[in-house]
């Protein structure tokens, strides 16, 4: 049995009651759990297994594959106030979403993962702006190597990290910048040229 503590990244229905649940760990990194009845009333997931929550979690490891099971969840923090506005959610789905392009499964991810609980519990109580956008984007390439400390100009960690990875950045990118200049009347933002493209 493993325990971790974990953000609950992402969740897709498995079967009529079963979810099957991505978790971004700092000592596990990236990994899938199988969460077996958590769409039943009576069960002891009922609730727990939102996005962007942080948790305590147990799990077995799969005999076969990287599909494990998970035993049980406690939260550590709920992170309720992300559900105060739809520019919250947008901006935690592409933090997440950028760190699943770049992370390897199951590789540790100290920093990165401390990166995301930070980004996560300012969203708990901010709207995003473009310059946490491009701060994450920029302490994200930093760690990764792709850029140095602090040296990026607008837009150029957000090009460095799809030029590196050779993908698209999430199109979450284009509609938070997009939902921020329709809020506070700014201009988006865009990178060198015509900035980074999203998928």
């Amino acid at each position: 049995m493993e325990k971790t503590e974990a953000i609950l990244i992402n969740r897709i229905r498995y079967s009529e009651t079963t979810l099957i649940v991505s978790w971004c760990s700092a000592e596990q990194g990236l990994f899938k759990t199988i969460a077996k009845g958590a769409l039943r009333p009576k069960s002891p997931f009922s609730g727990l297994l939102d996005l962007f929550v942080s948790a305590e979690i147990s799990y077995t490891h799969a005999k076969v594959g990287d599909l494990h099971t998970l035993s049980d969840a406690h939260w550590t923090n709920p992170r309720l106030g992300l559900r105060q506005s739809y520019g919250r959610v947008l901006a935690a789905t592409y933090l997440v979403k950028l760190v699943e392009l770049v992370a390897e499964p199951h590789a540790p991810l100290p920093e990165i993962h401390a990166l995301l609980v930070k980004a996560l519990d300012y969203l708990c109580d901010h709207d995003p702006s473009a310059a946490l956008i491009e701060r994450f984007e920029l302490r994200l390439a930093e760690d990764l190597g792709l850029v140095g400390e602090g040296g990026a100009a607008r837009g150029a960690s957000a090009h460095a990290i799809e030029d590196n990875f050779h993908k698209r950045l999430p199109v979450q990118r284009r509609q938070v910048l997009d939902w921020i200049s329709s809020r506070k009347g700014q201009s988006r933002p865009a990178g060198p040229e015509t900035g980074p493209s999203e998928e």
